[in-house]
């Protein structure tokens, strides 16, 4: 079942998404050359406790660490680590924080210090496709509409669509109902409602859009190692469109 929010409910999602917002700042400002992936995740844990929230991912399925961060190839739901960045990479950051009962979630990828021209062309290409599909959450929309302006965006610049991983619903749960495939063709699905709380996340990949586990169980990268990027928001769907609960 699809769940709509009330009104006291969004303002907690609100909160919960503001605590993701703020420790995106603060991580994007320590994210240079030299600094690992455990480092991050420590920032990320203590400013998440600090404001009242918790992690959401730490302990979700087992799941070992406060966020995801996954590098180059790497798509989703790496594991931070002492793996150092290096100048040139990019970096995955998925954020989740749980506060009075309902959780916020955002993905933004980064870039480490001065990256190639592909990079930073697979970067804005997949921000943008986030933004053309928040831009469909609207009241009266159907479901598909939004992966279908994700996936007529991508491919027009060159790039792939995940097919194995989607958005989702999300409020008390990390993962509601429905799921939210970033491909497909538009008018599908169930009608948008007000109230509904979405996590739209573009997953994009240079080359084919295969990917594969890790031995980790963890880690999916692409097949053929080529550069992936991953961005997300938490949305709300209101009376006067949507609404992006996870930036300040």
């Amino acid at each position: 079942m699809i769940i709509c929010k009330s009104k006291t409910e969004l303002a907690i999602m609100r909160e919960a998404g503001r605590i993701v917002a703020l420790t995106h700042e603060e991580l994007a400002k320590a994210i240079r050359p030299g600094i690992t992936t455990r480092e991050l995740d420590e920032i990320a844990e203590e400013l998440i406790r600090k404001h009242g929230a918790t992690p959401s991912f730490k302990g979700y399925h087992g799941y070992p660490a406060s966020i995801c961060a996954s590098v180059n190839e790497e798509l989703v739901h790496g594991i931070p680590g002492p793996r150092v960045l290096r100048e040139g990479d990019i970096i995955s950051i998925d954020i989740g924080a749980y506060y009075q009962g309902f959780h916020g979630d955002s993905a933004w990828t980064y870039p480490v210090g001065n990256i190639s021209d592909e990079a930073a062309r697979l970067l804005r290409v997949t921000e943008e496709a986030l933004f053309k599909g928040i831009e469909q959450a609207r009241e009266g929309n159907r479901l598909s509409d939004i992966g279908h302006a994700v996936q007529k965006h991508v491919e027009a610049a060159g790039f792939s669509v995940v097919r194995d991983y989607v958005g989702h619903g999300i409020g008390r749960q990390m993962h509601e109902d429905p799921q939210i495939p970033n491909y497909g063709p538009p008018n599908r699905g169930p009608r948008l409602k007000v109230g509904m709380t979405l996590a739209i996340e573009p997953m994009v990949n240079v080359g084919a859009y295969h990917c594969k586990t890790l031995a980790d169980n963890w880690t999916v990268v692409t097949a053929d190692g080529s550069l992936a990027a991953h961005f997300e928001h938490t949305v709300a769907i209101t009376e006067n469109g949507p609404e992006i609960l996870t930036r300040l």
